[in-house]
């Protein structure tokens, strides 16, 4: 007679406190929703030895009060309110778990799931028999493996396995550059339930979406090509949209100036503060619910690259059951498009995908569900992932 099995344990580090706003809470409370729906003891540890970061002051900060407290409001909001610990990268201190609770929780965890791949693995970490990097931005990672770069070589190496939302990599048509290490693909997890949604009560409700217009701090040059993180470069290739249709569009964004907000208002695009958008996590939920669908772009490592990524943000729209209009990168190649999701290269595509949408509102919402189950749902993709990883 075998006794009854013991329960799996997995411990999700990730940013959700360094980094306190929705898109990145989400992310990671999908994650946790999904292992605890597939049965398993779930905890969440935050380590990455950062100095806390201020939202409300937009710098770092020696207080670590404001990042607990919003792990803490996260944790119980998820039903884990005493599942999780956070270290100070200031002294050390940890908060949530108690330091032998916390050592107790790495000494009996059976994987470890280091999501953005944010955190630099100690000692302790490297006891957990299965350590996945978990990438999800992909281009940058595999361009300094490729170079041999010290820093990137030591954090690859400290994970058993290694996982990207590249869903593209090591296809022909993929330019990102083969690793050294042996990458397996997987997308961004949805938990569909948690985002079901009427469909939108205002007849001029937009298609709209949440970016970073500007940031230059991880472009990158291979091979001769300088490839673009910053969002405006992409968007900027589609600016007259809002004059070539009657739809309206709206970007919530930071990382733009008051005068970078009139240009986009002069060609008749509705502007929001993605700060206030992304300051709770029911406010972005109820931003993305009251879309129409969205209109994005992919950033232009992601595009020229043909990395087959995914926004963790637009599965979230299509779990709403509101359409998504994005920016191709490969991913039509792995997910179904032409109902609910329409992946497009011109300003031609986009009208066109408008106009289909149009024509059945109710359908394509529909659609947009369906790919959000049968393609994004949190049990199904973690569950691949996991047993990828041979678990």
């Amino acid at each position: 007679m075998h006794g009854p099995s013991r329960q799996k344990r997995v411990v999700v580090f990730g940013i959700m406190g360094q980094m306190p706003f929705a898109g990145m809470a989400w992310q990671v409370l999908q994650y946790l929703e999904g292992f605890r729906r597939l049965g398993w003891c779930v905890h969440y540890v935050e380590d990455t030895g950062q100095w806390p970061y201020d939202p409300e002051r937009q710098t770092v900060t020696d207080d670590p009060a404001g990042e607990v407290a919003y792990i803490q409001r996260m944790m119980e909001w998820v039903g884990l309110p005493e599942q999780w610990a956070y270290r100070s990268g200031v002294d050390g201190r940890i908060f949530g778990l108690t330091d032998s609770g916390l050592s107790a929780v790495l000494a009996a965890a059976d994987v470890l799931l280091n999501v953005c791949g944010a955190t630099v693995l100690r000692e302790e970490h490297l006891a957990i028999p299965c350590r996945i990097y978990l990438e999800t931005d992909p281009v940058l990672p595999e361009i300094q493996a490729a170079r041999g770069v010290p820093f990137t070589m030591n954090m690859l190496s400290a994970h058993t396995h290694h996982f990207t939302y590249g869903e593209n990599l090591g296809e022909p048509d993929c330019g990102i550059p083969a690793s050294p290490f042996h990458y397996q693909v997987t997308r961004p997890p949805v938990v569909t339930d948690w985002w079901d949604a009427e469909p939108p009560s205002d007849t001029g409700a937009p298609f709209s979406t949440v970016a970073h217009w500007k940031q230059t701090d991880k472009d990158v040059e291979w091979n001769g090509e300088l490839y673009k993180w910053s969002k405006d470069v992409e968007f900027r290739k589609f600016l007259e949209l809002p004059r070539r249709c009657p739809e309206p569009f709206e970007l919530a964004l930071t990382g733009i100036d008051g005068e970078g907000r009139d240009e986009l208002e002069s060609l008749g695009w509705r502007t929001a503060d993605a700060l206030r958008v992304s300051g709770h996590i029911e406010t972005y939920r109820d931003y993305v619910r009251a879309a129409r669908g969205e209109f994005t772009v992919a950033k232009d490592q992601y595009v020229r690259m043909r990395s087959g990524w995914f926004s963790d943000r637009s599965v979230c729209y299509l779990a709403a059951g509101r359409p998504v209009i994005t920016q191709e990168t490969g991913f039509s190649k792995f997910v179904p498009t032409g109902r609910g999701l329409f992946g497009f290269e011109t300003l031609d595509e986009i009208l066109d995908a408008v106009d289909r949408i149009a024509g059945d509102y109710d359908a394509h919402s529909e659609a947009a569900r369906e790919i959000a189950a049968d393609c994004f749902e949190a049990e199904k993709v973690i569950g691949k992932l996991l047993e990828e990883a041979g678990l």
